[in-house]
């Protein structure tokens, strides 16, 4: 049954609003994990069945909204010119977040004191991500854009791959003329349909939100974060401040506020602190993203290019750890090494996915080029990644929703009344999502 057809929707209740779900479902996990460690670890399996339900729909999600877009776009140099302007934003601000992690390490030293010899530690925990480190070279990396097949892509779900298809099938549906405009149209309300299933799943958010927390809570422990504290909390002001000063300057110059881009996106922001991953919010985000008033070809362009090339907080963890690691092992870096650690990590972090622990393979993978930090150390780290992982999920959120409404904005096709009317009403400008959740 039609939800609009039974007369104006009632009140909402304060407990069924899905971001007071998602933060009681956050404490109630963190409790758990503190009070019964063992069945808090055990709560694993929610946590990753509900990523696992959003990643399921991610690729078809992307294939029609980048298809349809190009299709519909009608100038396919627009296509490339949207792409070439993305690109580059992500290049600049990547290597700003970059820097900004070496410029915050070499002030605020996080390793000097811990005196660590790499030869005493246990490397067992980080042999599987050496391991994968060793094999992302740049060619392998660059070769495994181009999937097996064309429905390898989507049953891997890896999202340049997709992405890379869908380009492809958008370019070809957009030269068929009235074939194509049908095709478009099929592919549109097949896009429907995916968001319709995706609005079901999100509903078990505070589920997946309580068995991650609960699980991270119960399996490393709060305990965990005390001899490493003032690492993991010194990533957390840099990231805070560079969404603050750093967007937030980006946004002023784009037209809007951070701070009410951030209340916008809050739901998404708390199920990605539940989850630990930003992978889980990239439907969502295509969505909320149209609703600002960006056009659905930028939408569908940036959005998944900006999960695997824009990826500010794991940038900002990648060149904060490295120096938290020669200052810990007493491996002193000039000038010029340092500025080739901000080169290799450019390089190394692309690709690196919203997936939880992508960015620690990264890491590995940029310390593998770096052969004068002992890889060895990555074992100090492993027991806090998981703590700084949601920042650097909730960072790269973040960073990709203004990227979006940047390049959008410099093409000129951002509808700015739409955008200010949305932040400044975000109430009214979700009501088209719960209208479809109410609706399902």
């Amino acid at each position: 049954m039609d939800a609009t057809a039974t007369g104006p929707t009632p009140p909402r209740r304060w407990y069924s609003i899905l971001y007071l779900q998602v933060l009681i479902a956050i404490a109630l996990g963190i409790a758990l994990g503190v009070l019964a460690p063992q069945t808090g670890a055990a709560m694993k399996p929610l946590g990753d069945a509900f990523v696992a339900l959003i990643r399921m729909m991610i690729a078809p999600v992307i294939f029609c909204t980048v298809v349809h877009g190009i299709a519909t776009m009608g100038d396919l140099s627009r296509v490339g010119r949207v792409g070439l302007k993305a690109l580059v934003y992500f290049e600049v601000v990547s290597t700003l977040a970059l820097a900004i992690g070496i410029l915050v390490g070499d002030l605020l030293h996080p390793g000097v004191g811990f005196d660590i010899d790499p030869a005493k530690l246990n490397t067992q925990a980080i042999s599987t991500y050496v391991t994968a480190a060793k094999q992302d070279s740049i060619s392998a990396h660059l070769l495994a854009i181009i999937p097996g097949s064309f429905f390898d892509a989507f049953a891997k779900g890896d999202l340049l791959q997709v992405l890379l298809v869908s380009i492809l099938s958008g370019i070809a549906v957009s030269r068929m003329g009235a074939t194509g405009a049908r095709i478009a149209g099929a592919i549109d309300a097949a896009g429907q349909m995916f968001f319709r299933i995706i609005a079901i799943i999100v509903r078990f958010a505070p589920i997946g939100a309580f068995g991650a927390m609960a699980f991270t809570i119960g399996a490393f422990g709060a305990k965990s974060l005390v001899n490493l504290g003032f690492l993991v909390l010194t990533f957390y002001l840099t990231s805070i401040l560079f969404v603050v000063v750093v967007l937030g300057a980006i946004s002023r110059l784009c037209g809007f506020s951070i701070f009410r881009f951030i209340r916008y996106i809050k739901d998404e922001l708390l199920i990605v602190l539940g989850t630990s991953s930003s992978e889980t919010v990239l439907p969502a985000m295509i969505q909320k993203m149209q609703r600002l008033g960006a056009s659905t070809s930028v939408v569908g362009l940036v959005i998944p290019t900006g999960y695997s090339f824009n990826l500010d907080g794991t940038n900002i963890y990648m060149t904060l750890s490295i120096l938290f690691l020669a200052q810990a092992t007493g491996t002193p870096l000039s000038f010029e090494q340092e500025l080739g650690i901000i080169a290799v990590a450019a390089l190394t972090s692309k690709g690196a996915s919203g997936v939880t622990g992508a960015g620690f393979i990264t890491l590995a993978a940029t310390l593998a080029i770096v052969p004068a930090i002992p890889i060895q150390s990555l074992a100090v780290l492993v027991g806090i990644d998981k703590f700084m992982s949601e920042c650097r999920a909730l960072t790269n959120l973040v960073g990709n929703g203004v990227a979006t409404l940047v390049v959008s904005r410099w093409e000129g096709d951002l509808d700015v009344a739409t955008l200010d009317e949305a932040l400044r009403r975000p109430a009214v400008a979700g009501a088209a999502a719960e209208a479809v959740i109410t609706a399902v």
